[in-house]
């Protein structure tokens, strides 16, 4: 007999469904995955890898699987250059970008098609045992009630139809999210009315052309005719494989339009190319209002969609599914209160509706304005200071992207604390933040020693402290693992002897001092505020 009863149902079987099945998966919790495409779509797209995303594999024990599988050698940034007018231009620079900010991070980036990531956690899910895989199937109809969830599915092939029940549903189906729109989540964001083009093609000559660059992996052309929007390639491998992305009018279909003539004006000098694939896409960023209802959530992009400037689209869909599940697992296995399901749209919807509004649409802008305000025909003095200027922002702007949940109501974050995409780097423990590493006495980073639950990082700290702790996790089914250590050998630049780290790897609180109440405190952190002491 199949089964159709599970804890979770993910809809949408892309990286983002796909790494949830894993996420919960390894926490032990029954999950359906429906996806109408059996094979991966071979388009490469979501390439850049950042710091944060790594350490999600990590955990998810298919790191070193998603390293072997990359197509760029070892070394190539992911950062690329920025040239005016065309890649032959005057005028270029390749500013450093998220290479500034590795050393806060537990693992380094890395660069790969979506489709070998995809394959790579594909295979991750397929050996865990509680989640099923439904490809071929089409997710139709979603429902729910104060019991649980329902969910029409769809054979692609033959017809049948099944009905999955579960406590939870996720959607994980994309812009064109049946789950979101079944749900009534309305969305809101900034449409410029731009049609853009994805080429993907094949060209050596391309690759010899632009040996007058360091090896990146993008290459974007500033041009002063188009408002601030990109002409980008993108590098598949280093050899052959690119991509390209650029405005179009409107009425472009795959017939009417001089392709290669484009890529020739942008590139700045003709070469020879085989195309394997033109399409198209519209220029937008949208936010959904809330990211869930009742039963039902959403996430990746499903939750929020944007263009690929950046590199802000996949990292983030990922991001999502750690912080929910996580809680979900928590929520599902006792120990987890409700508050800790709704913190996840509290955490989660403002970072991104921050990162499309001041990370993307505001770039867009920014470049629109200096593209009409400065040009080396027109005053050559003052275009040069306002290129190096508009460099040294792109750059800066790594710096500043350190997205944390100071304002969430389950974290001991401080007044007026607020979740927001706009941080900084630190080595220090902030709570809302990311754990930064350190190496431990033992020579293992701290990472390495996280647990999968909550962990207690006791650096110089009095035991009894680490006893109220343990007391209260103890009383509340919260699992603690405790990792003790002095505070030196780098570990001082914490700036605290006690710092409390949830699943996800943000500090929750830290202190040099047990708390007043422990349990209070960890009865908060795990959302379970309404059974009080």
């Amino acid at each position: 007999m199949k089964q159709n009863r599970y804890q979770v149902i993910i809809v949408g079987g892309g990286p983002v469904g796909v790494a949830l099945a894993v996420e919960l998966g390894q926490r032990g919790i029954s999950c359906a995955l429906v996806e109408r495409h059996v094979v991966m779509q071979r388009i490469p797209k979501g390439q850049n890898l950042t710091q944060r995303t790594l350490e999600h594999f990590y955990f998810w024990n298919c790191v070193d699987a998603l390293r072997a599988a990359r197509l760029m050698p070892q070394g190539v940034p992911t950062s690329g250059v920025s040239a005016y007018g065309s890649l032959m231009g005057e005028y270029w620079a390749a500013p450093a970008q998220r290479e500034l900010v590795h050393e806060y991070y537990f693992q380094a980036y890395e660069r790969l098609p979506q489709y070998e990531t995809e394959k790579v956690l594909r295979h991750r899910m397929a050996a865990l045992s509680c989640v099923t895989a439904l490809f071929g199937w089409d997710a139709q109809t979603v429902e729910q009630d104060g019991q649980g969830v329902r969910v029409g599915v769809v054979a692609c092939e033959g017809g049948e139809r099944r009905v999955l029940e579960a406590d939870y549903v996720v959607g994980c189906d994309g812009g064109r999210s049946v789950v979101r729109e079944q749900a009534g989540i309305g969305r809101s964001g900034a449409d410029f009315d731009q049609k853009m083009m994805l080429a993907v093609f094949r060209s050596r000559e391309l690759h010899e052309g632009l040996k007058r660059f360091p090896v990146k992996s993008t290459y974007n052309v500033m041009h002063p005719d188009l408002k601030g929007y990109w002409q980008f390639f993108g590098r598949i491998d280093v050899g052959e494989g690119w991509f390209f992305h650029a405005p179009v009018p409107l009425d472009t279909t795959t017939g009417n339009f001089d392709f290669l003539g484009l890529l020739h004006k942008a590139a700045g000098f003709a070469f020879a190319c085989e195309f394997d694939y033109i399409g198209f896409w519209d220029l937008r960023v949208a936010v959904a209002e809330k990211y869930r209802v009742g039963r039902v959530f959403i996430a990746g992009d499903a939750a929020h969609t944007h263009p690929p400037y950046g590199g802000f689209g996949l990292n983030n869909g990922l991001e999502d599914i750690t912080n929910l599940g996580w809680k979900l697992a928590a929520h599902l296995q006792g120990w987890g209160g409700e508050a800790l399901l709704a913190s996840y749209g509290e955490e989660r919807q403002p970072i991104f509706k921050e990162t499309g509004e001041d990370f993307i649409a505001a770039r867009i802008e920014q470049d629109r304005v200096f593209l009409e305000n400065f040009s080396p025909e027109r005053d050559r003095a003052a275009f040069e200071r306002a290129w190096e200027e508009r460099m040294a922002k792109t750059s800066a702007r790594a710096r500043v992207y350190e997205p944390h949940y100071e304002g969430s109501s389950v974290v001991m974050g401080p007044a007026g604390g607020v979740c927001s995409a706009h941080g900084s780097h630190t080595f220090k423990s902030r709570a809302g933040h990311h754990l930064p590493p350190q190496t431990l006495s033992s020579g293992r980073n701290v990472f390495e020693e996280l647990g999968a639950g909550f962990t207690l990082l006791a650096f110089g700290a009095e035991d009894d402290a680490v006893r109220g702790f343990e007391g209260a996790a103890q009383s509340l089914g919260v699992p603690l693992k405790v990792v003790r250590d002095s505070q030196t050998g780098g570990r001082e630049a914490y700036g605290k002897k006690l710092m409390l780290v949830r699943p996800d790897q943000y500090v929750v609180w830290n202190d040099d001092v047990a708390p007043a109440d422990a349990r209070a405190l960890m009865a908060k952190v795990s959302g379970q505020r309404s059974r009080g002491h």
